[in-house]
């Protein structure tokens, strides 16, 4: 499994590092594009679409985006639009996780299949936005999350006593949570000293949370572990409520697309909101 899972790993590297580092942005676009459609497929398959309707989901989804980048729609400012995601995360925050997988399965179907394909277009165009601020300020934001992730999962191992949501997701702790945010303050400090002393480019999000000073940079940043969370608890409740284990198995070892970038989820945008404000 652990070799399955660093294969995997390595190939996805070598086709994703290339597009993200190209100096246009097209190459990267059109990837995590096709990741998307992947997504959408995923996530129509999860709130109880049958296997060609799941798949036209997914290439519906794909080809609407596509329209939205041939007609200028990525070169647009979206500032409005990354206020009124972040509010429906944070209501979505509130709503499921108090319900829990009983509820999420007493939502129309519909609203919920057309609210996941919304949050996921938009996780795409903040991403790729994300990208044109600069390659560090994406960088930052990926970081931000990986490192919540896996402070979270050392810490939760190793201290982990008070379960977070057991009927959602019964390894997670509250410890794990404090561990992840003190992860990620220290990795903020680290990129805030390189931002500062000319080792990057562009401005990372510590940065642009930084000039807001330094209260409100703190709890921005606890803001955006704690969303991080709550986009993981969120698909770990979908899946509950669909009765299966990983959104699919189109990375071996790993799951499913939306496995991957749960907790991305909702941290694209939010970051695009706090860095545009």
């Amino acid at each position: 499994m652990l070799k399955q899972r660093i294969v995997t790993a390595l190939v996805l590297l070598a086709i994703l590092l290339p597009a993200l580092f190209y100096p246009s942005i097209e190459p990267f676009a059109a990837l995590t594009l096709l990741l998307i459609v992947a997504g959408g497929w995923e996530w129509a398959r999860l709130n109880g679409c049958g296997t060609r309707v799941a798949l036209g989901v997914g290439l519906g989804l794909g080809a609407a985006l596509a329209g939205f980048w041939l007609s200028g729609g990525l070169g647009l400012a979206w500032r409005p639009l990354w206020l009124a995601v972040g509010a429906v995360w944070v209501l979505l925050a509130v709503v499921m996780l108090r319900r829990g997988v009983a509820g999420w399965g007493a939502w129309s179907p519909p609203l919920r299949l057309w609210l996941g394909l919304f949050l996921i277009a938009c996780a795409w165009l903040a991403m790729v936005q994300a990208r044109l601020l600069g390659l560090n300020f994406l960088l930052s934001l990926f970081g931000l999350v990986w490192m919540a992730d896996i402070a979270a999962y050392f810490g939760g191992k190793a201290l982990g006593r008070r379960k977070l949501a057991p009927g959602i997701s019964p390894g997670k702790s509250w410890e794990g949570v404090f561990s992840g945010m003190a992860g990620v303050c220290l990795l903020a400090l680290a990129w805030l000293w390189a931002d500062a002393n000319g080792h990057t480019a562009q401005a990372s999000v510590f940065t642009h949370l930084w000039r807001m000073g330094p209260v409100l940079a703190l709890l921005a940043l606890v803001f955006l572990v704690a969303m991080s969370v709550v986009g993981d608890l969120i698909e770990s409740l979908v899946k509950r409520s669909a009765g299966v284990k990983d959104s699919s198995q189109l990375l071996p070892g790993h799951g499913g697309v939306l496995d991957r970038v749960d907790a991305l989820l909702p941290i694209l945008p939010l970051g695009m909101m706090l860095a545009t404000l």
